[in-house]
């Protein structure tokens, strides 16, 4: 069977295992992460998909019917890991000096993350392509969601002004991890994530609190 790492990403299965039809979709998806990051999508091929996956490409197209279908499936494993990323990193504490910290965090692991898989969403040559600009606009408005309702609930600011905040504090973080990324990681990761956090944090904090959660 196909396994996933702790974030719940695609990892492959050994190669000669007998696979299930989900499981060799996930071997199908590594492989295509692994070439759309290294090409991009319009160099990349379904036969150099195939031969990285080690299958033929009759086998390729019985589970995607072409290479727009088979990029919109890894968009949107890696778009909703994302998101699963800021929303657990936000749930798992009620301390909003931890969750500023676990937000930044979210974002520097998933672009730290394995096959570069950020790349195909934040970097992808298919943008234009209303389906892939949408399912990233989509990760992104669920991520500034799930802050802006932390900052409406526990500072009192209305929608609006919440959802600004929300928005510098996503922008922030998905801007200076791949910053940091891009630089070779010469800070260590701990202390990137800590000098971003407790910037963002100094300017949320000036919100008084509505719910004392200490």
């Amino acid at each position: 069977m196909a396994e996933t790492t702790a974030s719940g990403s695609l990892q492959a299965p050994a190669r000669g295992a007998r696979l299930s039809r989900s499981a060799r979709r996930a071997q199908l998806l590594v492989a295509a992460r692994d070439v759309f990051a290294a090409h991009g999508y319009h160099a990349a091929a379904m036969d150099d998909i195939a031969e990285k996956a080690g299958v033929s490409k009759p086998v390729l197209y019985q589970h995607f019917p072409g290479k727009l279908e088979l990029y919109r499936a890894l968009l949107t494993t890696y778009a909703d890991e994302l998101v699963a990323r800021v929303r657990s990193a936000i749930a798992n504490t009620s301390d909003n000096r931890e969750r500023v910290h676990a937000a930044v965090a979210a974002y520097f692991d998933f672009v730290a993350g394995e096959g570069h898989a950020y790349r195909l969403v934040f970097e992808s040559d298919l943008r234009g392509e209303p389906e892939a600009a949408a399912l990233v606009d989509g990760a992104l408005t669920k991520c500034i969601d799930a802050v802006a309702a932390v900052v409406t609930e526990d500072a009192g600011l209305d929608q609006q002004r919440a959802r600004l905040l929300a928005v510098g504090l996503v922008g922030l973080s998905q801007v200076t991890a791949q910053y940091w990324l891009d630089s070779d990681q010469q800070i260590p990761r701990d202390e990137a994530v800590g000098l971003m956090s407790a910037l963002a944090w100094k300017g949320l904090a000036g919100f008084p609190l509505i719910h004392d959660h200490q």
